[in-house]
């Protein structure tokens, strides 16, 4: 039972077929959009698309209780809805999202019962858990001791499509694209906690060589620290986990968040207006019109509109709905665009007296703008799982996200199978 039928859903969708037609299982996708459904599952015998509100409570219900594994890519926020009806009827729960605080308060009642409730089972979080779990098991059971953990991911454009000033178009929820690092972040470098608010970010992004992609810049992720107990680094010096983009992409949304375009709060008449009077009115309050001398910023917002005409006409909205909108519009991927996952894991540590490095590398890039790398990324590992489970391949029980072995080697092992391989280079 499959809820949700969105961006990130389609690669998934395509395994889950191939499956049904392999083992004739019974796949149900769900979702409010009865035409997108149908537009990802085809006429399959075994596939059977559901319209139905995830907040109507008895439709949802019945189908919960007739699944034998629940796989939710709904926006976050209604996971809860889901996990009650999982916990109810005694139903294996997979999400790519991260476990959050209503469901931790869950984890008792899921842990007396004998299912799996499979969290942060996506790309990052997801990949980047079940890899660099297995690099740091690997070190360790050689008597090695990390000395510094660094994980970089970022969902990005091919240099074959990118063909925009910004070096970014959208392959998964645009508002998640706006909001980010909303939350700042916080990280341990040099024994150092260094927690870092919304607005300092962006400064002077560091950035990183990719083999095979080039130049990128990185910014720290939300709650590194979060993932030093569960990772067993506690007596770690370095622990970071970042977000990947261009360097051209950093040092414009530094400009971004300035602005206030990510504002929440305030509000805009958008009947009638301009999304170049939306841009050049941000400008203006914050009277930082100078920065447009800069050549490549000048270009990057003329590429988002600064003397776009085109009327917003949304009614009343904040700034951050006005430029999704926008960047929905600006930054879409077209028919044959591809987009690109790129994730680097570094890890110091040392070993019989000695100092090694070791880098891991993944990069996978989308067939197109349905079967993008990051519905292939996210949606592989859920499907995978899901069969496993029902396999009997994965024996764990209870609330856990995929750094034990028991999950993550069998989940690795197959996504091999589908091009998800990392590269290492040891030093």
């Amino acid at each position: 039972m499959l809820f949700g039928a969105g961006k990130s859903a389609t690669v998934l969708i395509d395994y889950l077929k191939q499956v049904a037609s392999d083992r004739q299982w019974r796949v149900t996708v769900a979702d409010q959009d009865l035409v997108l459904i149908r537009s990802k599952t085809g006429d399959h015998p075994l596939v059977t698309p559901q319209q139905v509100a995830v907040d109507e409570d008895a439709a949802r219900q019945v189908l919960v209780e007739s699944a034998d594994v629940v796989i939710s890519l709904l926006p976050p926020s209604l996971h809860y809805l889901v996990a009650q009806d999982c916990i109810r009827f005694s139903k294996h729960l997979l999400t790519a999202s991260y476990v959050d605080e209503r469901l931790a308060d869950m984890a008792k009642e899921i842990n007396k019962l004998d299912v799996l409730f499979l969290c942060e089972m996506g790309l990052d979080p997801g990949i980047d858990h079940m890899s660099a779990m297995q690099l740091i098991h690997r070190i360790q059971e050689k008597g090695g001791s990390i000395q510094g953990f660094v994980s970089h991911c970022g969902g990005l454009v091919a240099p074959e499509s990118d063909d925009n000033p910004w070096h970014y178009k959208i392959s998964w929820n645009p508002r998640n694209i706006v909001l980010a690092g909303k939350a700042g972040a916080i990280f341990k470098e040099g024994n150092t906690t260094i927690n870092l608010v919304y607005e300092q970010l962006f400064d002077g992004c560091h950035q990183l060589e990719v083999t095979g992609v080039g130049p990128l810049a990185y910014y720290p992720n939300r709650d590194s620290l979060s993932y030093v107990k569960v990772y067993g680094l506690e007596k770690t010096p370095t622990f970071i986990r970042t977000t990947l983009r261009h360097p051209d992409f950093c040092n414009a949304w530094k400009t971004v968040v300035e602005l206030g375009l990510t504002d929440e709060k305030n509000t805009y008449e958008t009947d009638s207006l301009s999304i170049g009077a939306f841009l050049k009115a941000h400008f203006d309050k914050k009277n930082i019109s100078r920065k447009l001398d800069n050549g490549k910023l000048l270009e990057q917002f003329e590429f988002l509109g600064l003397n776009d005409e085109t009327l917003i006409n949304k009614g009343q909205a904040c700034s951050a709905e006005i430029l999704q909108w926008i960047i929905e519009k600006k930054w879409a991927l077209t028919e044959n665009d591809k987009d690109m996952i790129v994730m680097l894991h570094e890890i110091g540590y040392t070993l019989n007296g000695e100092d090694h490095s070791i880098k891991s590398q993944l990069v996978v890039k989308g067939e197109d703008h349905l079967r993008t790398a990051m519905a292939k990324t996210v949606g592989l590992p859920l499907g995978i799982a899901a069969v496993a489970l029902l396999d009997g391949k994965i024996v764990e029980r209870g609330l856990h996200i995929p750094t034990i072995p028991g999950i993550y080697e069998p989940v690795l092992a197959e996504l091999r199978k589908h091009g998800i391989e990392f590269a290492e280079t040891s030093v």
